[in-house]
């Protein structure tokens, strides 16, 4: 069995800058806790608990008031951009309760992304979210997907951006053919920015190009670099490098992409899917040569997405039923979906032993006292 839960203790992609306007709140379920965000005047994003400390209303149905305060919508207490409660109409002549205060959310904004961390405060300090360089570069076109809830697990989604071998069938005739299937697999795992990573490498020579990947960049027959990394449990790189057979290594030669795919987990069997294309800016597609190859991808991209949306929330489906008598088998090229298992498995029970640790000391302290 999967340890099919989520790591608390990394860096989730709460959005794209461009979904955060100044003063708009923004209510989310990240690992299961309710949080709160917003862009101050001075274009700093913050995030806090969702719930008013009064009475758990969600502070995301609240407004921002002129001074920059958010007010909650049920009795009006007023939190500033730091999460201190600074107006209580029920208390008109001061004596605000410093209990009041919002337990605050890390967050970070870094090349057109947001990132938030759910875990344990401290620890932020010690992982940096991973660069994506291309969704803010002059020279790179970016465009990306609006957040799709996705009805299963966020794991699956990751074993499934990491996994090609899918292609056949899953993708046949768009992006995908048994070539896939074929191609000798590198395997990759080291430790950046603070956190585990695990990345594969495809290479293949005179390989050629199913309909989709000769529309978005322009060659029929390709010698191809394709690489897929989970950088951390919150994001997966994916890149493909094609040219033309014996031309790999030459710049002007190349064409391809950078897939990022952002998966941040709401709960146990529900995740956001966001994804972001990118290519050169001067790349035009085959398909429609008055269209940009990035353009061509976004416009192409979602029936892609589409069918692993189909398989994923099958695929979800299927832990409703007793494990009794079935296990899953791993096959030849599945070393990096088995070594990703690894290492969230790792995460998660290091994780059960410091929250087990955290309350027991504070039994000890209330005893004590």
């Amino acid at each position: 069995m999967i340890p099919y839960h989520y790591i608390l203790n990394a860096w989730y992609v709460a959005g794209f800058s461009d979904e955060f306007g100044t003063n708009e709140l923004k209510g989310h379920k990240i690992c299961e806790k309710p949080i709160v965000t917003w862009r101050t005047e001075q274009g700093n994003v913050v995030a806090f608990d969702n719930r008013c400390r009064h009475k758990r209303m969600p502070l995301s149905e609240g407004r921002i008031m002129p001074d920059g305060t958010l007010e909650c919508a049920y009795h009006g207490l007023c939190y500033n951009s730091s999460g201190r409660c600074v107006a209580v109409p029920a208390h008109p002549n001061g004596n605000i309760p410093s209990q009041l205060q919002l337990s605050a959310y890390p967050i970070r904004e870094q090349d057109g992304l947001v990132w938030i961390w759910p875990g344990d405060p401290e620890k932020a300090e010690e992982v940096t979210p991973h660069p994506t360089p291309e969704l803010s570069s002059s020279t790179w076109e970016s465009i990306h997907s609006e957040p799709m809830e996705v009805r299963a697990n966020y794991l699956l989604l990751i074993e499934n951006l990491m996994d090609i071998t899918h292609f056949y069938p899953l993708h046949d005739g768009n992006i995908g053919d048994i070539g896939n299937s074929r191609i000798p697999i590198q395997l990759e795992e080291g430790q950046a920015h603070g956190t585990n990573y695990v990345k594969t490498t495809r290479e293949t020579s005179n390989y050629r190009q199913p309909p989709f990947l000769e529309d978005w960049f322009v060659y029929d027959v390709v010698d191809r670099e394709h690489t897929h990394c989970m950088t951390s449990p919150g994001l997966t790189r994916v890149e493909m490098r094609v040219a033309p057979p014996g031309r790999i290594k030459e710049k002007d030669a190349v064409r391809g992409y950078t897939l990022f795919h952002a998966h941040t987990p709401i709960d146990d069997r529900h995740h956001l899917w966001r994804w972001a294309v990118n290519c050169k800016a001067d790349h035009m597609s085959k398909g429609d040569p008055d269209v940009s190859a990035t353009k061509r991808v976004a416009q192409m991209f979602p029936t892609v997405v589409a069918q692993d949306l189909w398989a994923l929330e099958k695929q979800q489906e299927m832990f409703d039923f007793d494990d009794e008598g079935y296990f899953e088998v791993f096959l030849k090229p599945d070393k990096a979906l088995r070594r990703i298992r690894q290492l969230f498995s790792r995460a998660q029970q290091q994780e059960q032993v410091a929250l087990q640790q955290k309350r027991g000391a504070k039994l000890r302290l209330k005893s004590v006292n």
